[in-house]
């Protein structure tokens, strides 16, 4: 029979865990808070806090921790965590993940992380408001939530003791962590019994319940499931020189309020923010730093651990193909449509650029670079067809959400006109309206 296991939630409940029937009980957050600060100020010991909690605090404070000051660092850069993913044994476990925990955590309000053994973040995903905030705290892939490196959390305590673990906010030593709630147990070989790694889920106090942690601690016995059959059974590989390359990716913005992301039968609708990056290091051969992409994605420039943290979701948004850092840059070609019309408007193909041209570029997007090439390019096109001679494609520009108020564009149109054209009456009447509305 198991021992018993400290969980919270409803103080008159009774669980079993692993068989053994445990009080679940909730702390008194008022005295846990005046616990924590003696404790930080002066280290003093309070009652208030579960052994296993204080001997993490001493720990902590041993390796030389500050609870004032110290925050997560960050061990690997964007090159490193897509190698670690490639070789780490718990990225085939990752669909049984993401299909147990990351899909009910996002809906719940939460996040799930997954660290290796070292403690190293290699996947943060789940609710994407929560993320963001975490992001605050460099709750992201690539930083280190060791206890000798963030103080007391439920990640780097399941570490430590190799065991499954709750932390109830000021059960954090960090303070900018206290606000925050988390439950994690660790993941083992199933044939060495050596630990891969630590299942984090983290949110508000709901992570703390007992629900939570047998969500947790059921996802886990599934992973390591999944790796014992996954070795059982010999993967029949193609040889190498059979296997052929991924299909170039597609990506439109076109008109588009998110962009579109085809890679052969497959699709995804990206977020705007993925969108907007997409184009930006599609745009730029040379690549950009991370302050240059921070500065084109805000007028307030995002901070450099933000921009990180996008490109690492957004490489799993278009893996196989990679993002190379320092600088950024896509490390694969893609055939996108706001590159085509660019081609279009260089060689001055107007008909082609009339047919790309859906609308003008991620029309919702307020970051300062998209608007500028937003701006620049629907001008091209509207000055390309000024020039053309064409009024068939002019027309067909004009008649458009996006171009159907431009008065000049309909007195071009009326002059390109041959005599008694049968579109003339239209292009007279439009004229007219617009006119009086000036």
């Amino acid at each position: 029979m198991a021992a018993p296991v400290d969980v919270y939630g409803d103080p008159m409940r009774q669980v079993d865990v692993d068989g053994e029937p445990v009080r679940v009980r909730h702390p008194d957050l008022r005295r846990l808070d005046s616990a924590h600060d003696a404790f930080v100020e002066t280290g003093a010991s309070d009652a208030a806090i579960r052994p296993l909690v204080l001997d993490s605090w001493h720990r902590s404070i041993r390796a030389g921790f500050d609870p004032e000051h110290s925050v997560a660092p960050f061990r690997l850069d964007a090159d490193q965590i897509a190698q670690l993913r490639e070789q780490h044994p718990l990225a085939a476990a990752m669909p049984v993940i993401r299909q147990l925990l990351v899909e009910e955590a996002a809906q719940a309000g939460m996040i799930v992380a997954v660290s290796d053994a070292a403690g190293r973040l290699l996947w943060v995903e789940g609710n994407h408001r929560l993320r963001s905030r975490a992001e605050q705290m460099n709750f992201v892939e690539g930083t280190s939530w060791t206890e000798d490196d963030v103080g007391t959390n439920a990640p780097g305590t399941a570490l430590a003791l190799d065991r499954e673990v709750q932390i109830y906010r000021a059960e954090h030593l960090a303070r900018h962590v206290t606000p925050w709630s988390c439950s994690a147990a660790p993941v083992h070989d199933p044939d060495t019994g050596s630990m891969l790694g630590v299942l984090d889920l983290t949110g508000g106090d709901e992570v703390v319940g007992p629900t939570s942690l047998a969500l947790v601690r059921a996802t886990v016995r599934a992973v390591e499931s999944e790796l014992r059959i996954a070795r059982l059974v010999p993967r029949l590989d193609p040889p190498a020189d059979r296997l052929s390359p991924p299909a170039r990716p597609r990506l439109q913005v076109l008109g588009r309020h998110a962009g579109e992301w085809r890679t052969g039968s497959q699709h995804a609708r990206l977020s705007l923010r993925h969108s907007e990056i997409l184009v930006l290091l599609q745009a730029s051969a040379d690549g950009l730093t991370g302050d240059e992409l921070g500065a084109a994605l805000s007028r307030h420039p995002l901070a450099a651990v933000t921009v990180r943290a996008e490109l690492s979701r957004l490489r799993q948004t278009v893996l196989p193909y990679g993002i190379h850092t320092r600088p950024y840059r896509l490390g694969f070609t893609v055939d996108a449509d706001v590159e085509q019309l660019v081609t279009a408007l260089r060689h001055r193909d107007h008909r082609r650029a009339v047919e790309l041209y859906r609308g003008p570029l991620l029309p919702q997007s307020e970051a300062p670079a998209i608007i500028d090439l937003r701006t620049d390019l629907h001008l091209g096109v509207r000055q390309l067809l000024l020039t053309a001679g064409d009024p068939d494609s002019l027309l067909r520009f004009a008649d458009t959400d996006f171009a159907r108020d431009d008065l000049e564009l309909w007195e071009a149109a009326a002059a390109m006109l041959p005599p008694r054209s049968p579109r003339s009456s239209e292009v007279d009447r439009r004229i007219q309206r617009l006119r009086s509305d000036y």
